[in-house]
């Protein structure tokens, strides 16, 4: 099971918006045939495995990380095809939270006298599709949010300069967290201050471009900022009311001719209704995996919300002080049991610069 994790995670940034699944097919003590799958519309795991295997998959035992899927989707149900193939057991790693699938998959096996068995692994298999089963089952992608910050906790000088806090090294670990996600999403803030690509650059080898998405609720977004005209696509949220309605019109007739997503949010009371738009990422786009990279007003308002599953800070070994700006505004707390609380999930030194993951608590 091990192994088909370690096939299933060479597919972390291409199987959008299918889960990343590997397969190892056992017989008599030995590998047989394997396979993990590689984007959507591809044969899945257990396909490729069996077809690695041939005739030796019959008897065999298939150790898979995902439980084995009962639905025509694109490709045919891999549950019919184990069967087919003769396998006498199957060991999966994660339930599929695909309510096509949820347990069918695994009821499908055992009506054919196959033996099968669930949860070896399952939590570094849900881990592997956090944002797969947070879209399925939450309605929302799995949200990751990306601070640099210095050792006292600061993303920028108060006059607005943060190139470079992180590392060369740390930066360049980000774009794998960005190869790996469906979407990046940023304030119009963040744009207008910096005006960041917000795309994969790891070597020179082509790369699947993440969705680019811009909170714009007035539309200032200059049409000559990087994240609409670098690779891939760009989606905006706006607020029809805060736009006027002659502009509304006007905008995205403009957009949609150029191929840039618009889309009217209403308010939550303090700005766009950041709810609703994971909800439409997830609903309508399929995104599973999303990485915000965005200053302290943005990042603030999804760690109020409840909105953040995923804190990625660099921190750097340096000191900027109290006028420098915070990494996310938070409102005032009087006791200290009121605090967000966080636990750690990884550490690790890139270059320079301490990396860490949080959950919450």
């Amino acid at each position: 099971m091990r192994r088909a994790l370690e096939l299933a995670a060479l597919g972390l940034a291409t199987t959008h918006p299918n889960p990343r699944v590997g397969c190892v097919l056992v017989q008599g003590g030995v590998v047989v045939g394997e396979g993990w799958h590689r984007a959507a519309g591809e044969p899945h795991a257990e396909a490729l495995a069996l077809a690695a295997a041939g005739e030796s998959a019959r008897g065999a035992t298939a150790y898979v990380t995902l439980e084995p899927c009962a639905h025509h989707g694109r490709t045919p149900p891999c549950a019919d095809a184990l069967i087919a193939a003769g396998v006498s057991e199957v060991i999966y790693a994660g339930a599929d939270p695909d309510p096509r699938v949820d347990g069918a998959g695994a009821a499908r096996l055992r009506a054919a006298g196959i033996r099968v068995r669930g949860g070896l692994l399952a939590a570094a298999a849900d881990e592997l599709n956090a944002g797969f089963i947070s879209r399925l089952r939450r309605g929302r992608p799995f949200v990751r949010l990306k601070i640099a910050a210095s050792l006292d906790g600061r993303t920028a000088l108060a006059n607005g300069a943060s190139q470079w806090i992180s590392s060369e090294a740390a930066r360049a670990d980000v774009h794998r967290w960005r190869a790996r996600s469906d979407a990046i999403l940023t304030g119009i803030g963040t744009v207008l201050a910096d005006d960041p690509q917000l795309t994969v650059r790891l070597g020179d080898t082509a790369q699947r471009q993440p969705l680019r998405v811009v909170l714009d609720s007035r539309l200032r977004l200059p049409r000559s900022a990087k994240v609409l005209n670098s690779q891939g696509k760009a989606l905006i949220f706006s607020r029809r009311d805060a736009v006027g309605a002659e502009l509304a019109v006007a905008a995205q007739a403009a957009m949609q001719a150029d191929g840039i997503g618009l889309e009217w949010l209403e308010s939550d009371g303090n700005g766009l209704d950041l709810a609703a738009a994971l909800r439409h990422l997830a609903g309508t786009l399929q995104i599973n995996e999303l990485l915000v990279e965005a200053g302290a007003t943005l990042s603030g308002a999804l760690l109020r919300l409840g909105l953040v599953d995923e804190l990625l800070i660099y921190q750097a070994p340096m000191l900027l002080g109290q006028d420098a700006r915070a990494l996310a505004q938070l409102p005032a707390l009087s006791l200290l049991a009121d605090a967000p609380r966080f636990q750690f999930s990884e550490l690790a030194v890139v270059g320079g610069d301490l990396r860490m993951r949080l959950r919450p608590a």
